[in-house]
C-alpha cells in the first residue's frame, strides 16, 4: 500500500484507487500525516470500512452507525446519543478491532463505568447504545454476535424513586415565583403534565382557552446553539389535552400581556434553563425541597393517580406511547387492588 511525502509540508499522505457501493471505482487521498505508518494506518481502515469488514476498528463502525441514523432518528436525538458514545465508550473502544471485542472487554468496560458513581440509570442507558451499536453490526455487517449481550447487563431500568411535589408544595413555590412567563409556564407544567420541549413550543394557535383546551403538536429544541422545532417524541405525544378552568384563565391573563405575538409565535421564546432557573430560587425562597423540572411531569401523574384516574386517562394525558409504559414509570404509585378484590370474592361466596 504506497503512501507518499509532501516535500513541501514535511508530511505524508494516502492516495489509493476503491470501489464504491455502486461498483465505481474512486480515487481516495487523505494528507497531514506526520508519520508514515499513519498514512498507512489510514488506507487500511479505509479499505475495511469499505469492504464491510468486521475487523475494522470499532471507531469507524460507529461513525457508520450514526451516518445511518441520520435520517431515523430525531436530530437532538442523534445528538446526546452520539454525545454519550463519545464521553463513555469511545475512549475504551475506539480502537479495538470490531471483531477482536469479547465479553471480557465489555465486562471490564462496565467495571469501570460502574467506577465512576453514576446514576444506575445512566449506566443503563450508556449500556442499552453500546449493544445497539453490536447489534447493528451482527445485522448488517455479518458481526458474529454481540458481546455486551453475553456479557450482560448493568444499571437500572427505573430509578429507585421519583421525587414530587403536593399540591401545597408547589403551590407554595408559584407564589414565590416572580417573573410572569416562569409562573405561568411552571403552571402549564404542573397542571398538565407536558415534556418542557412541548410547552417551549406552544404558540396561540395551539390553545382553544373557550374551549378549555390546548394541542401538542411539536417539540422545541436547542441543537448545537441552533433553535429549531421539532416533531414530538412519539407519535402519541400529538394529543388534546383538556386544561382546568383556572389554568385557563392564567393562560388569558399571560396572552394579555404579550406585545405583538402572531398566531404561530412561540408563546414562552425561553429555555429549560431559564425555568429550571426560576423553579429552584422559587423553591428555595418558599422552603420546598427542590426538584428537577421534569418532575413537574411525574408530580402530575402522581396527582392523577391520587385522584383515582384510570392508567389509560394517565398515559392518553403524558402522551406515552402506550398504556405499558405509563404502567413501568408509574404502576408503583397504584395502589393493590388484591385485598379489596379477595374481599368481593368472599362475599359472593355462599
Amino acid at each position: 500500500m504506497p503512501t507518499y511525502k509532501d516535500k513541501e509540508r514535511g508530511t505524508w499522505y494516502a492516495s489509493f484507487y476503491y470501489t464504491d457501493w455502486q461498483g465505481r471505482r474512486r480515487l481516495k487521498k487523505k494528507r497531514g500525516f506526520l508519520r508514515q505508518k499513519d498514512a498507512k494506518s489510514f488506507e487500511e481502515e479505509f479499505l475495511r470500512t469499505k469492504a464491510r469488514s468486521c475487523d475494522m476498528a470499532f471507531g469507524s463502525m460507529v461513525e457508520i452507525y450514526f451516518d445511518d441514523m441520520k435520517g431515523r432518528l430525531k436530530a437532538n436525538t442523534l445528538k446526546n446519543k452520539r454525545y454519550l458514545v463519545e464521553a463513555k465508550i469511545l475512549p475504551f473502544f475506539k480502537d479495538l478491532p470490531l471483531n477482536e471485542i469479547t465479553p471480557a472487554h465489555v465486562r471490564k468496560w462496565q467495571s469501570d463505568l460502574l467506577a465512576e458513581g453514576l446514576a444506575p440509570t445512566y449506566i443503563k442507558t450508556i449500556n442499552n447504545q453500546i449493544s445497539a451499536i453490536f447489534n447493528y453490526a451482527v445485522r448488517y455487517y455479518g458481526l458474529q454476535v454481540n458481546p455486551a449481550r453475553l456479557a450482560g447487563g448493568v444499571g437500572k431500568k427505573n430509578a429507585d424513586e421519583m421525587n414530587f411535589w403536593t399540591v401545597e408544595q408547589f403551590t407554595a413555590v408559584h407564589e414565590k415565583v416572580r417573573k410572569l412567563p416562569a409562573r405561568t409556564g411552571l403552571s402549564v407544567l404542573f397542571w398538565t403534565g407536558l415534556r418542557i420541549g412541548e410547552l417551549l413550543a406552544l404558540t396561540p394557535r395551539d390553545l382553544d382557552l373557550d374551549a378549555g383546551t390546548l394541542s401538542v403538536s411539536k417539540s422545541f429544541q436547542s441543537i448545537d446553539g441552533e433553535e429549531v422545532i421539532t416533531e414530538p417524541k412519539t407519535p402519541k405525544s400529538r394529543r388534546v389535552v383538556p386544561v382546568p378552568s383556572k389554568l385557563a384563565a392564567e393562560l388569558r391573563e399571560y396572552m394579555a400581556a404579550l406585545y405583538n405575538v402572531g398566531p404561530d409565535d412561540r408563546l414562552f421564546p425561553f429555555t429549560k434553563h431559564y425555568f429550571r432557573r426560576e423553579m429552584l430560587k422559587a423553591a428555595e425562597a418558599a422552603g420546598v425541597e427542590r426538584i428537577r423540572l421534569h418532575d413537574l411531569r411525574h408530580s402530575h401523574a402522581s396527582l392523577l393517580i391520587h385522584l383515582g384516574c384510570p392508567v389509560l386517562l394517565v398515559s392518553e394525558r403524558l402522551g406515552h406511547e402506550d398504556v405499558q409504559t405509563t404502567l413501568r414509570t408509574y404502576g408503583h404509585l397504584y395502589p393493590s387492588t388484591v385485598p379489596e378484590a379477595v374481599k368481593k370474592l368472599d362475599d359472593l361466596m355462599p
